[in-house]
């Protein structure tokens, strides 16, 4: 029992948090809810107006009713004044409600002429107020009417009162009236409303469709026209994840078709060479064989490594960290773990450090350019050469410059050689062709601008510029 008592209310509770989110739910409280307030308001003013128009019915009724009274007010031959009520005065107030009507006439020295003599006067004539009499609510009003044969300013006042029943009826009834138009209104702008957002929805429900019904590699984009023109905006940030993903797939599958072709040929080396050392019986030429299958492994690892730094470096891939890198210490680091190598080879490295130059991009990634270019440089130069790379700011721009002796790129293939795998003709340098076509990928992500030139000994010198950090 209590098992199926929860299960409900988690069911309940789910459905409650399943239309909170709903659109068309949070649209149409919204309007509801502004409805709701205006029909407030509303209701508020059209009570005061009711009010006032009732009280402006009665008041006009007490007024005719004194009028009347106050006119069979008369004097007769021996100087006394006399009135006689007319009972049309009285009957006017007889709209079915039950009022009650009080009323006095008083001459102007303040005698009595009929009436009740308790019944309070209204503070101001010919304007009606609310007033108390014998613990009945009443609206009052009073009337000075002069009379002839009293002379030059002889006046009687007449105050007639009525109980409020007419007065409340007329008011309430005014005010149903328009709480009726007002919720037929408002009933029309809900229906309204619900077919208004069924419309508005429908491009999204076609959206949502045409999703759904793709399969999973059609990456075109949608066209923005199926939507509304708010809408359109969500129609790009969806297409350009799609190109985004695209462009991952893409960077992926040439991944994968670049590993197969390079690593082919190297690994069926290595797979030779480790039969030929398994099958040596002389140790020397073992060992030769192990060697050069060393060698091999060593060249396979560089070659894998780079091979997922290009991929990395991809537009498409996976977005690169915004670190704030000093170039000038990333560059020092670079160096002192590649000097051992720069030694055997009998080459002079050198580092003009130009203070700090902070960037803003991928430290890991701007280490592999600064690793490629200065691999590229010492592979190509010659023993007793010199490599020399220097880190300054110009203006908003950080400067990074390799410069080498070696044989130099001809101008004809220098925009070549950033393509992927590619060669300079005539070299015997080992390599996978891939050092420069990553160098680029990360100038390209970071920003900047890479650019190859003559070096001053006839080598090449490679020209880096990145956007300076903040």
């Amino acid at each position: 029992m209590f098992s199926s008592s929860g299960s409900l209310a988690r069911r309940l509770r789910g459905g409650i948090a399943r239309l909170r989110r709903s659109l068309r739910v949070q649209l149409v409280s919204w309007v509801v809810l502004t409805l709701a307030g205006a029909i407030c308001v509303n209701l508020y003013l059209s009570f005061r107006s009711a009010t006032a128009a009732a009280q402006l019915v009665a008041d006009r009724t007490l007024l005719a009713s004194a009028r009347v009274i106050a006119e069979a007010v008369h004097v007769d031959h021996s100087g006394s004044v006399e009135v006689e009520i007319p009972p049309a005065a009285l009957e006017m107030f007889d709209t079915g409600f039950g009022d009650q009507v009080f009323y006095r006439v008083t001459t102007p020295w303040g005698n009595l002429l009929s009436g009740y003599p308790d019944l309070p006067t209204p503070l101001v004539a010919l304007k009606g107020e609310d007033l108390t009499f014998r613990d009945h609510g009443i609206r009052a009003l009073m009337l000075d009417h002069p009379v002839v044969g009293l002379g030059g300013d002889g006046t009687i006042a007449v105050t007639v009162g009525v109980t409020h029943g007419s007065q409340y009826a007329i008011r309430r009834q005014l005010w149903l009236s328009g709480f009726a138009n007002q919720l037929a209104l408002v009933l029309l702008a809900g229906l309204v409303t619900i077919i208004g957002l069924q419309r508005g929805l429908s491009p999204i429900l076609r959206l949502r469709d045409a999703v759904r019904q793709r399969g999973r590699d059609r990456l075109d984009p949608f066209p923005t026209s199926m939507v509304q023109t708010e809408l359109q905006p969500l129609v790009h940030a969806l297409n350009d994840h799609m190109e985004s993903v695209q462009n991952q797939m893409a960077a992926q599958r040439r991944f994968v078709a670049n590993a197969a072709h390079q690593l082919r040929t190297p690994l069926a080396l290595i797979a030779t060479q480790a039969a030929v050392a398994a099958r040596e019986v002389d140790i020397r030429q073992r060992d030769e064989a192990l060697q050069a299958l060393q060698k091999s492994t060593r060249q396979v690892t560089r070659l894998a490594g780079q091979l997922l730094a290009l991929s990395r470096a991809e537009p498409g891939n996976l977005r690169p960290r915004l670190d704030n890198t000093d170039l000038a210490s990333l560059t020092r680091s670079v160096l002192e773990n590649i000097a051992e190598e720069a030694l055997k080879r009998g080459i002079d490295l050198g580092f003009d450090n130009g203070g700090p130059v902070n960037v803003t991009g991928d430290a890991t990634m701007l280490g592999e350019l600064v690793v490629n270019l200065v691999d590229n440089a010492l592979r190509y130069t010659p023993p007793g050469g010199s490599v020399t790379v220097a880190v300054k700011s110009l203006q908003n721009t950080a400067i990074l410059m390799v410069e080498d002796t070696g044989p130099g790129i001809p101008e004809g293939e220098r925009a070549q050689v950033f393509e992927r795998f590619y060669r300079v003709m005539g070299t015997q340098t080992e390599g996978s062709g891939l050092g420069l076509a990553i160098v680029r990928e990360v100038v390209d992500s970071a920003g900047g601008t890479i650019e190859l030139r003559d070096g001053k000994a006839g080598g090449l010198l490679v020209r880096v510029a990145l956007p300076l950090g903040q």
